[in-house]
């Protein structure tokens, strides 16, 4: 099967962005809507490799990733993006409302809240530049926070994850406190008890 990740084509040209910025040093970022679909083999490859270990679909097969993200893309209340990053797609980022979410029970959710998934795209060509990673998350901060106009990002990183806890406080997230994510069990879905990390990031220290 043809990786359309690695042509000289853009990837997803004519996909209409929902934010597009400018990163000083990088390029330019274009965050766009998930279509399961279409981005299939990139969504497979990035969730199932051993770097995203945390991210809970090791195991998944091709079909299993496809269904998750139809279901996810069949939802109002979460919602997944593709980061390309000068063409390239760049980072998965998937947002949801924490009152639907089971971060709900662990923390006391506040008007204007949104909750964010974030995974990195594998290390490849131009990827270790400085401000690499940085850039990506200021691209979806600056979406959620000024274009969504949320007041507030949580996030939930298993603790074990020390290097994507290290990236979110750079970024001005703070730590609250460790929790444990209930058990969810229902036919579309099964999700197992999860501990996790959550971090809060405002408008007012995000600069917006």
């Amino acid at each position: 099967m043809e990786d359309r990740t690695m042509t000289s084509e853009p990837y997803a040209a004519s996909r209409e962005a929902v934010h597009e910025q400018v990163v000083d040093g990088l390029g330019t970022v274009r965050v766009l809507r998930v279509d399961p679909d279409a981005d299939l083999d990139v969504l497979h490859a990035w969730v199932t490799a051993e770097r995203a270990r945390f991210w809970g679909m090791g195991g998944f097969g091709r079909e299993q990733v496809l269904e998750t993200y139809r279901h996810l893309d069949s939802l109002d209340t979460h919602h997944a993006y593709l980061a390309v990053l000068d063409g390239r797609p760049a980072a998965l980022f998937q947002t949801y409302e924490p009152e639907a979410d089971r971060v709900s029970e662990c923390y006391e959710v506040k008007p204007g809240d949104i909750g964010v998934h974030l995974l990195i795209a594998p290390a490849g060509e131009g990827a270790e530049r400085p401000g690499y990673s940085s850039a990506l998350l200021t691209a979806f901060t600056v979406y959620v926070l000024r274009v969504l106009d949320r007041r507030r990002v949580v996030v939930e990183p298993d603790p074990r994850n020390e290097k994507a806890i290290t990236r979110l406080t750079r970024q001005g997230f703070v730590l609250g406190p460790p929790v444990v994510l209930p058990e969810i069990d229902l036919p579309e879905v099964h999700l197992p008890a999860k501990k996790a990390q959550l971090a809060f990031l405002t408008r007012e220290a995000a600069g917006f």
